[in-house]
């Protein structure tokens, strides 16, 4: 077994954004698992992102960001009361969109499903640089 990781940056930018990381996933299998099984991991180190596996490009992404908003609206109600206005629902995402996934790797590759993918959720519009860090087991 060996254990592999690495972060990479992403340039969110001043939107709610669903950003897809399943490339930059396979990618760094591609270096890492070198056709091993293994787990990836997908982590962000962040109070206000999260991350899920769900199908994009067909208006799931932005069905995604509509249903967060209205679960979680961008108003005055909230405690955490700093930055942006709403921006105390921010803090409160990764309990909804967890900031880590564990997936599973078959010859070094994702073993996702046809329609999915892996993705970063950032609601927060006041931090536009995110982390996210890539660990392979296997």
């Amino acid at each position: 077994m060996t254990f592999t990781t690495r972060t990479i940056d992403i340039t969110t930018g001043s939107a709610e954004t669903v950003h897809d990381l399943t490339s930059a996933c396979a990618g760094f299998l591609r270096e890492a698992a070198r056709g091993r099984d293994g787990l990836l991991n997908v982590f962000t180190p962040h109070a206000t992102a999260g991350l899920a596996v769900i199908e994009t490009g067909a208006g799931s992404d932005d069905d995604l960001l509509d249903a967060l908003a209205a679960l979680l609206p961008a108003d005055d109600r909230w405690r955490h009361r700093h930055g942006s206005p709403g921006h105390g629902r921010d803090h409160v995402l990764p309990a909804f969109v967890p900031p880590h996934a564990t997936l599973p790797v078959l010859g070094g590759e994702l073993a996702l499903g046809t329609w999915q993918s892996v993705v970063l959720v950032d609601t927060n519009k006041d931090n536009p640089r995110r982390t996210v860090r890539l660990s392979f087991l296997g």
